[in-house]
């Protein structure tokens, strides 16, 4: 667990140490401290994201049994579906989101979120975004356990988000160079029978498990939502299950880098 908020420190003494320890090992520890003076908050983690790449995990205060599955389950491909990496690859405009804002029409009754995301018992996540060079993005997040975040919380957390996301900016410029000596290539769709699939097939596979309707995929994909059924039908067919979460599962197993 993080070390407990100090309440009596000085929001702006908490500042100047973040600033201080720009590009040193101490600088997470100095922002999330500055935050949960603000509007404290459960667990801390942020990912490097560029485009479909695999995330570097940058920093996170997870303790040992929960880190599986917010950071090594996570990676091994569920983050290809998450609302945070896909608005990362949107790109949305810096500054903090709610994940639930985010997230597709159908995203609480899809099978990310059925299969991976409830594991994590997390009641809220808010994430701040900020853009870097070489089509890059960091994103911390913000957990909670107990409760969502207030409004006013999520407002006084928000104010921060021009001075939140310029530290973000200082501390990890050389992100893109990161991802040049650490990341995997982009995954790939293989095995597990979803090689048999037509390149729109794989297309529609992604969409229906991050959480979208057949009418959101096909607003998204400029076709009709019977169009979409049509798809679906086939694709079930094609590696024979009957199941978004049989699909969830061939997903994960087919993911190679």
């Amino acid at each position: 667990m993080p070390p407990p908020t100090d309440r009596k420190a000085d929001p702006a003494e908490r500042i100047g140490q973040s600033i201080d320890a720009i590009g040193t090992p101490g600088f997470c520890a100095a922002l999330t401290g500055w935050l949960r003076l603000v509007a404290p908050y459960t667990f801390t983690v942020v990912f490097g994201y560029r485009g479909e790449s695999k995330p570097l995990d940058l920093y996170d205060d997870f303790p040992k049994d929960r880190r599986r599955v917010f950071v090594s389950d996570y990676l091994e491909g569920p983050y290809l579906l998450d609302p945070f990496c896909q608005a990362a690859i949107r790109p949305v405009a810096p500054g903090l989101y709610r994940l639930r804002t985010l997230a597709p029409d159908r995203f609480y009754q899809g099978e990310y979120f059925r299969s991976y995301y409830q594991r994590t018992e997390i009641a809220e996540e808010i994430g701040y975004f900020a853009g870097m060079p070489g089509q890059c993005h960091v994103v911390l997040s913000l957990m909670r356990e107990e409760k969502p975040f207030t409004q006013p919380e999520f407002r006084r957390l928000a104010a921060l988000a021009p001075a939140v996301t310029a530290l973000m900016r200082r501390h990890w410029a050389g992100l893109e160079q990161e991802f040049a000596t650490r990341s995997a290539p982009k995954p790939e769709l293989t095995g597990q029978g979803l090689d048999r699939l037509t390149a729109r097939e794989r297309e529609i596979v992604g969409w229906i498990l991050k959480g979208h309707s057949a009418e959101a995929t096909g607003q998204e994909l400029a076709i009709s939502p019977g169009t979409v059924r049509i798809h679906r039908r086939n694709i079930y067919a094609k590696l024979g299950i009957s199941s978004q979460r049989e699909l969830f599962a061939r997903f994960l197993a087919g993911i190679a880098p």
